[in-house]
């Protein structure tokens, strides 16, 4: 899937949860979707640190680190 059909795709699916729901409910969805995204993100970042920080100790011979 490239870059446009992703971006189709979620916004698609945007319109179909939000007719679907009233404002109030959108509106914590919208809360949980975000957090979710976000906690992606952060669990995301760790993992590329804890590569880089393990490959730096295996390029010196330490133990790994996380």
């Amino acid at each position: 899937m490239n870059a446009c059909e992703i971006t189709a795709a979620i916004t698609a699916a945007a319109n179909s949860i939000a007719c679907r729901l009233n404002d109030e409910e959108l509106a914590l969805w919208s809360s949980v979707l975000v957090q979710l995204g976000d906690t992606l993100a952060t669990i995301a970042a760790q993992r590329d640190l804890c590569k880089r920080i393990n490959s730096d100790a295996s390029d010196h011979n330490k133990s790994d680190k996380c």
